[in-house]
């Protein structure tokens, strides 16, 4: 057990630095943001913090080789201390995109296509024992840089199985663990091996505590782990806002119990960070060039996205046709903005997923598309100010997908939007759970219905619709980032 060490741990495949090597060798290191970032920030230096992440390129595994340990300097972390894990490129790559995002992903989102996949062979047999060695390399970095009865927040569908690895090694030390996606319902996750379910389960409850964005999601995964052995597992309470849930377990079958407690932290948007970036002139530069695309006195439907499969961008193009056709009277009057950003385009699924995003968006531009008027913009680049841009100009906010562990678009959009903006908003988003009362909720898989909803937003009176967006705002903004972490902390630390 270890004397010295750090107090407070974050685990997550992707750390707060990304590093870039250019043709002479050097390394320039890139810091990036999120809900981690700035909660570690909130926490300050003195609370003597630690973020071990993987090395995910070349360039990363280069700044490992550099450093001591695998330790960061300083200087290239913005003053975070940072253990980076140079874990063999052909078992990440296994772990994380043949078990995390082409399983785990597949199946906490419900997107596979039953009649085909899965298929759990030999093949998934060897990426699932690379998962494993990619947990166990974070479970025995933890170890190695937890002081005495340190906390540690263990992040995401890629890391389930650290909890139980770290539990085996560091008795002492509080664990949490935290899911950013939705959790399968039991019918679903019953898809998976019955022992590959079981590993995931246990490996989860060797937690003291876990955390999910919505209730809804964290009791799907209460009814899974009381399929798994109801000798040892005993789901107690479901929890409800204010009430953590619970699930008793225990190794033997016999005395004494373990309690992981489950508790629910629904992440917010950053108001002031969203406030201030959307007014900077680069942001200025993109709405103007926006508005020379879009035309003079013409409403608009914003998405924002990555090119997800949940993400459900090509039912949302077909609403959108769906809606000049039925109503014709928006042809000319209305454009759809859509940011389709290249997501995971190493999976031949994802590149097919953005190619037929194009083409739908191409046909509905050869379809309807006038000389003066350009019915779908598209953007597949990256370009976080022509986001926020876009955000400010928006009339109606479309965020339709699938399934979706919460998804913040849809709170940031309220949050900046210049004149009021209406959410049109699938309840499939674990946003529903906070901002229903406010939106305009459809059935993501129903392209009709959707339309629908987005003629009810564009006719939606000037009023109504500011109104909304400030009450929705409000509701987005209930747990910022800085707040959503350390009250997972706190819970962690008093829980049990």
């Amino acid at each position: 057990m270890a004397s010295k060490g750090a107090r407070i741990l974050v685990a997550s495949n992707r750390g707060p630095v990304s590093f870039a090597l250019d043709e002479t060798g050097a390394l320039t290191a890139k810091r990036g943001g999120g809900g981690l970032v700035s909660g570690l920030s909130a926490i300050g230096p003195e609370a003597d913090a630690v973020w071990v992440c993987s090395a995910l390129s070349d360039a990363d595994r280069e700044a490992v080789r550099r450093s001591l340990d695998g330790r960061l300097p300083s200087d290239t972390t913005g003053g975070q201390r940072v253990r980076m894990l140079d874990i063999d490129a052909r078992v990440h790559s296994d772990a994380y995109n043949g078990i995390a995002n082409s399983v785990l992903w597949f199946v906490h989102h419900m997107l596979y296509q039953t009649p085909l996949e899965p298929v759990f062979d030999a093949e998934f047999r060897r990426q699932w024992a690379s998962y494993e060695a990619y947990n166990r390399a974070f479970a025995e970095a933890l170890a190695e840089e937890a002081a005495d009865g340190a906390a540690v927040l263990v992040q995401d569908y890629h890391l389930t199985l650290v909890p139980r690895m770290l539990r085996e090694l560091r008795p002492d030390l509080r664990i949490g663990h935290f899911s950013h996606t939705p959790w399968a319902p039991p019918e679903y996750f019953r898809m998976l091996p019955d022992d590959i379910r079981a590993r995931l389960v246990w490996g989860m409850l060797g937690a003291d505590r876990l955390g999910f964005l919505t209730w809804r999601w964290a009791h799907a995964f209460m009814q899974c782990a009381g399929e798994i052995d109801g000798d040892r597992i005993a789901v107690g309470v479901p929890g409800r806002p204010g009430e953590p849930g619970s699930i008793e377990h225990t190794d033997t079958g016999r005395p004494p119990l373990s309690t992981t407690w489950i508790g629910v932290h629904g992440l917010g948007a950053d108001a002031d960070f969203l406030r201030k970036r959307a007014h900077q002139p680069d942001v200025a530069e993109r709405m103007n060039a926006l508005r020379a695309e879009i035309g003079e006195g013409r409403k608009t439907i914003v998405r924002v996205d990555r090119t997800e499969l949940s993400k459900n961008i090509v039912r949302g193009l077909l609403a959108y046709r769906e809606l000049l056709e039925t109503w014709p009277e928006w042809r000319e009057r209305v454009v759809h903005v859509a940011f389709a950003y290249p997501s995971r385009q190493d999976l031949a699924v994802y590149r097919e997923y953005t190619a037929e995003v194009q083409r739908v968006a191409e046909e509905i531009n050869a379809t309807y598309g006038t000389p003066g008027w350009t019915p779908v913009v598209l953007h597949v680049k990256d370009d976080f100010a022509r986001s926020l841009a876009a955000y400010r100009l928006a009339d109606v906010a479309l965020v339709n997908p699938i399934r979706d562990g919460m998804n913040l678009v849809a709170k940031e959009v309220p949050v900046v939007s210049d004149e009021g903006c209406v959410l049109v908003l699938s309840r499939e988003a674990g946003a529903y759970e906070e901002l229903a009362e406010d939106a305009i909720a459809v059935n993501p898989y129903d392209v009709q219905g959707t339309a629908a909803a987005l003629h009810t937003a564009l006719t939606m009176p000037s009023g109504d619709r500011a109104e909304g967006t400030k009450r929705l705002a409000d509701a987005a903004t209930a747990l910022p980032p800085t707040r959503w972490f350390l009250d997972q902390l706190e819970a962690l630390e008093t829980s049990g």
